[in-house]
């Protein structure tokens, strides 16, 4: 393992921690800053994995909250998807605890990849309407469905889920990107910190890297979300259709080359 007690090591974990907290914050999926440093280190994949959730939860819930302040998420409305990714993040967590998963990385390519696709093709909402979708079984179905799965992905790996968490609003509920970030921040932070507990309780959390990280990924959270809602859908979409290609290259690369 890399000599954490290094100064250039603790400046890079620091940088990376800032940038990602940054990019999360406005477009999701700065965890493919962070665990390829965890791991660049010497952390086992699994403590890479559990250290990342808790140092990712000091920026998601710093963006949440963020978001929250400025009144661009409502808990009372998206109670069923705070508890259907609960569990899911719970179900991921465990399964990866147990099961390989090469499987994953070569199909994340695919998926990010997809995900850019559709980005790219969607029409931007028009307007600024704010207005959350009507109340009935439909919406029911697509919250518990929606939180199940993208709370299972983030338990299991994590990268790109704030972006997935992103598209998949505005698909499902028509919502600007503005307010669909919101929702994604206060469910990514669930989700990771979900899994950061279970991956606790499981042995597979290293306490002061991911607390040092936390603190820088809070910062650069901090400074992404107040940059994403001053500047709304036009600073966040092309940041947002950039990480996502560039999610999708990396993930390529290590996958397949």
């Amino acid at each position: 393992m890399i000599d954490l007690f290094d100064p250039s090591v603790i400046a890079i974990l620091a940088t990376v921690a800032f940038t990602a907290g940054f990019i999360d914050a406005v477009a999701g999926g700065g965890g493919m800053l962070t665990i390829p440093a965890l791991l660049w280190i010497g952390l086992p994949p699994h403590v890479a994995l559990g250290t990342n959730k808790l140092a990712a939860s000091f920026a998601s819930s710093t963006a949440a909250f963020t978001y929250y302040r400025k009144k661009l998420f409502t808990p009372k409305f998206w109670i069923l998807s705070f508890v259907a990714t609960l569990f899911g993040a719970i179900a991921g967590t465990l399964f990866v605890d147990i099961i390989s998963t090469v499987w994953l990385e070569k199909a994340l390519p695919l998926i990010i990849l997809a995900v850019a696709l559709y980005t790219l093709w969607h029409p931007q909402p028009k307007g600024n309407s704010h207005q959350l979708p009507e109340k009935n079984s439909a919406l029911t179905k697509k919250q518990i469905s929606q939180g199940v799965t993208l709370g299972f992905y983030d338990g299991v790996a994590g990268p790109g889920t704030g972006a997935f968490w992103t598209v998949s609003t505005m698909a499902l509920y028509r919502m600007d990107i503005l307010i669909s970030s919101g929702l994604s921040k206060a469910m990514n932070f669930t989700s990771n910190i979900t899994s950061f507990v279970t991956f606790a309780l499981l042995g597979h959390v290293n306490w002061a890297i991911g607390l040092t990280m936390g603190i820088c990924l809070m910062a650069g959270a901090w400074i992404g979300a107040h940059s994403a809602i001053r500047f709304g859908a036009k600073f966040i979409r092309p940041v947002f259709i950039t990480m996502v290609m560039v999610l999708a290259v990396k993930l390529a690369i290590d996958a397949w080359l």
